[in-house]
């Protein structure tokens, strides 16, 4: 449980960082939400790793693997959320800022149990 809660505290700080600049990317810069929700995600899934690694899960061995692992767990919260904006943005015409903060609770329990039982095995 106290991992849980480290992870979702440390997911906060990632999902700030996600939505801040996924929202400048894509609103300020014009940018397309897939590619703004790439390179926000990727700064997030940088960051998560960082603290998670030193706070959640206490490892410090073999981290470039374990940080392609984590990465390739956090692809499929790309892809997830690209499924959803190709799904209810692109299909139904729901505004992309609304899915991509609804994206984020399922996109975060995904990832918890993914990292947990691989990335940080």
């Amino acid at each position: 449980m106290r991992q849980l809660v480290r992870y979702t505290l440390i997911g906060g700080s990632g999902v700030t960082l996600d939505l801040v600049v996924f929202l400048l990317l894509h609103n300020w810069a014009g940018m397309d939400e897939q590619i703004a929700n790439a390179i926000s995600t990727t700064l997030a899934i940088t960051n998560n790793f960082v603290l998670n690694a030193r706070f959640t899960f206490e490892r410090r061995d073999r981290l470039f693997v374990r940080f392609l692992r984590f990465y390739a767990v956090g692809l499929t919260g790309i892809a997830l959320t690209d499924l959803l904006f190709l799904a209810l943005t692109d299909g139904l015409g729901i505004n992309a800022n609304l899915v991509k903060v609804g994206s984020m609770p399922l996109v975060l329990a995904l990832q918890f149990v993914l990292n947990k039982k691989w990335s940080f095995a």
